[in-house]
């Protein structure tokens, strides 16, 4: 009769933990208990990925779980990012985020999928990736003063290119514009307009740090100013815009750790602490600065600050400078 009692006793038990835990009332494990997929909006072997597959190496190490990097790719990022904010909240779902489909991109387009403000917990900003203001070594300038002075002289004479419209290379040099009075042409590309720069086809440009520094130091294209409120540690000679005459001047390829909103605040909590601890690793710092990054911790509530501070900034270029874009 005791021995009866005690398996039904104990059958009910296990039915309760059986239906409790299919009903999310219990949590079995620890967070994270399973591989982390991390979305990345952008190509395998680009600045991004790069970023990821560095963070991913460091953070897993951490949370003794495999991030798996996953390149879903296409229309400026919008798509990766879309797929991001659709995912389960639980914290097995994150979206490696830049300025550029985060803050930019929403700030001109008039229909997105996604809502970056809304549909996203920011987690921390993990690095930097400076701009530079670079022209043909063909054109008369050596300054960043000398170009605002010609392309005055010459308005709508000066070209620059972008990866398209309402992309970062093309609202870099759009606030530049704005700023400095200038009426420099933008020419959008499909793809990267480098090539065209470094044949003589564009005159000037905004473009990464990593896919300039090469042409920099080979002369195939002529360095003016970096775009980021600080130097570069790779140029640390070189102005930023601001310093070179441009006051209020300031655009930062930002990248950052995003989770879909009604992520629990305990998951999001353990994701910063433990991203922290990898950024602020001398490999992780080793390794970004490599590529061409620089390390940049901030946490949950500051990058959320900041995030929304940076969109608020490009809706204003945008409306001052009536860039729209309709469709990818």
């Amino acid at each position: 009769m005791i021995g009866t009692r005690a398996l039904q006793s104990g059958g009910a038990h296990a039915l309760f933990l059986v239906l409790a835990l299919s009903s999310g009332n219990v949590v079995s494990q620890p967070y994270p208990s399973k591989p982390i997929r991390m979305i990345v909006p952008f190509p395998a072997g680009g600045g991004s990925d790069s970023t990821a597959r560095i963070l991913g190496q460091r953070l897993s190490e951490r949370v003794k779980q495999q991030i798996v990097v996953d390149n879903r790719v296409g229309a400026a990022g919008t798509i990766g990012t879309e797929i991001a904010s659709r995912a389960a909240p639980n914290g097995y779902t994150l979206l490696l985020g830049s300025a550029s489909e985060i803050v930019m991109l929403p700030a001109v387009a008039t229909k997105l999928a996604f809502d970056p403000l809304k549909d996203f917990v920011p987690i921390a900003r993990v690095a930097d990736v400076p701009l530079v203001l670079v022209v043909n070594p063909a054109l008369p300038v050596t300054t960043t003063q000398e170009l605002i002075a010609l392309a005055r002289k010459r308005p709508g004479e000066i070209n620059f290119g972008s990866t398209g419209i309402g992309s970062m290379t093309h609202l870099a040099m759009a606030m530049f514009n704005l700023l400095s009075a200038t009426k420099m042409v933008h020419i959008p590309y499909k793809g990267i307009p480098q090539n065209d720069l470094v044949a003589g086809v564009l005159q000037a440009g905004t473009h990464t740090m990593p896919g300039s520094i090469g042409l920099i130091k080979a002369g195939r294209l002529r360095v003016l100013a970096v775009t980021t409120p600080r130097r570069a540690a790779l140029l640390p000679e070189i102005p930023t815009v601001a310093e070179a005459g441009v006051p209020g001047y300031e655009v930062t390829l930002w990248t950052g750790v995003f989770a879909p909103t009604g992520t629990a605040r305990e998951v999001v909590s353990v994701l910063e602490r433990e991203i922290e601890q990898s950024v602020r690793s001398q490999e992780m710092h080793d390794a970004l600065m490599r590529l061409g990054s620089e390390p940049n911790f901030s946490g949950a509530a500051q990058f959320s600050a900041f995030m929304k501070t940076d969109h608020e900034r490009w809706v204003k270029v945008a409306r001052e400078t009536g860039i729209r874009l309709e469709q990818f």
